[in-house]
């Protein structure tokens, strides 16, 4: 028997979701609170509106900074309770420092923790019921892919990984070319397509063929009736694109420039001149940073890595000029005496301090260097060896497409992806700068740095 129906939200719904929530429980328990016990710390009032927008604003911040957002991650309780407890401390320890608009102290400190925990059990609560309900499979979006040649296995647990509630229940194989070893995917044929639909309860069908080869006639058929009954129909690239935050380049044809166009801020010279006055004042904030650090750095080197401090390496920047970058030294000495190789997760040629360094990114501090000379800015995509460059060039569709905008020193790839070297690893990162090149805007900028500081923070660099 099929599941009954149910609501399903789409992404950028339970994001919305997410955050309007947040706040708002976290507002009426601390408006129950005051008007219940004797806790006068923290008012909703309009005579200290200041107050509640100060929380409000700090608690958006803090949950996007510590994943509370991340859709993958918080739909498994245990990095919720983490990643709350994390928000819910800084949120608190940030309101009752910031000066002149956040309410002083209160004689009785216990109301301080009184108010951490109002904001951390409600927050605790409210998310569980957001696993419970909203996260759970009940609510997953079924959908069938239809189409000729894909790899339905590969898009299966791509979508699944970036959106836990997008469930592919199915396929639709128009050239016999399609194999799985999911036995959990059903092979559907074409005229079971509507009933399919109607018995698993299907919100969507995915449409994946061949630009050139187009849709046989019975399945266009089949699909045109079905849209005129109004069920949507959506392309198999827009939705990768969607759900996934990548640029599937791998399925695009030569004529990429239909499928991707660049942004417009690409060329608006107001947005480069505004990321370019970042550039330099991170850069001098950066470098002041590290110059603080340096005796720390160099008591670390001395003891942890035995040898030069400083790494000195040519990359690949904007047009494909080649630039040299320095960073803090943190392999062995005579890592590639057998020759160029990709970094990799747990590398042995990593030193102790080296590791850490990695994890806390203070071995990328030199290139702040290069931010200031105008060879690097702080977001885009990461600049790579030219060896590589040339390998990857070659074996990668549109990978020196990466190179029109200058390299940062964070980016879009390297706050969602996974650190792996070698093609696959290289294939992903692509994809991932690619559509930051596509959706280069402020908003996701601002996105990158919140998400670079929750790695940094979280220690979770490599």
């Amino acid at each position: 028997m099929a599941d009954k129906p149910l609501l399903h939200f789409e992404i950028s719904e339970r994001k919305v979701l997410l955050r309007i929530f947040d706040v708002l429980f976290v507002l009426i328990a601390l408006l129950l609170l005051n008007n219940f016990t004797d806790f006068d710390y923290f008012r909703i009032t309009k005579g200290f509106w200041y107050w509640t927008f100060l929380l409000v604003t700090y608690l958006e911040v803090f949950a996007h900074i510590f994943e509370l957002y991340d859709l993958q991650k918080a739909s498994k309780f245990d990095i919720v309770l983490k990643n709350v407890v994390l928000t819910s401390s800084i949120t608190v320890l940030f309101f009752i420092l910031t000066p002149i608009i956040s309410p002083s102290l209160p004689d009785n400190r216990f109301q301080i923790l009184y108010f951490f925990l109002t904001i951390s059990i409600t927050l605790l609560c409210w998310r569980a019921a957001y696993i419970y309900l909203i996260a759970s499979p009940r609510f997953n979006k079924k959908v069938i892919v239809v189409g000729d040649s894909f790899d339905i296995q590969m898009i299966a647990e791509a979508f699944k990984k970036a959106d836990p509630n997008y469930e592919i229940v199915g396929f639709v194989n128009t050239d016999g070319r399609i194999e799985t070893s999911n036995d959990e995917l059903i092979q559907f044929n074409v005229k079971e397509l509507r009933e399919a639909v109607q018995n698993y309860h299907i919100k969507e069908i995915v449409v994946a063929s061949g630009y050139k080869t187009g849709l046989m006639l019975p399945l266009y058929n089949e699909l045109s009736f079905l849209l005129n009954k109004g069920f949507p129909i959506r392309d198999y690239m827009q939705v990768y694109e969607e759900i996934t935050a990548r640029i599937p380049v791998q399925n695009v044809d030569h004529d990429f420039y239909r499928y991707f166009p660049f942004s417009r801020s690409n060329q608006n010279k107001f947005y480069l001149y505004g990321l370019r006055l970042l550039d330099i004042v991170i850069s001098l904030i950066g470098i002041l940073f590290g110059i603080v650090l340096i005796p720390i750095i160099l008591i670390g080197n001395i003891m942890g890595n035995r040898g030069p401090l400083f790494y000195i390496q040519e990359r690949i920047g904007k047009n494909g000029e080649p630039f040299k970058i320095m960073k803090f030294r943190t392999m062995v000495k005579d890592a590639e005496a057998q020759g160029p190789r990709y970094a990799a997760k747990n590398d042995y040629r990593t030193t102790p301090f080296g590791k850490f360094m990695r994890r806390a990114r203070i071995d990328e501090i030199p290139q702040f260097l290069n931010l200031l000379k105008g060879e690097m800015s702080l977001i885009g995509p990461r600049p790579e060896r030219p060896v590589f460059v040339q390998e990857l060039s070659h074996s990668i569709p549109f990978y020196n497409i990466r190179h029109v905008i200058k390299p940062g020193l964070t980016g879009w790839a390297q706050v969602k992806g996974d650190y792996s070297g070698e093609e696959s690893g290289a294939l992903e990162k692509l994809q991932y700068d690619l559509f930051y090149i596509k959706h280069r805007s402020l908003f996701l900028d601002i996105n990158i740095i919140l998400k670079t500081l929750s790695t940094v923070l979280s220690m979770r660099g490599q």
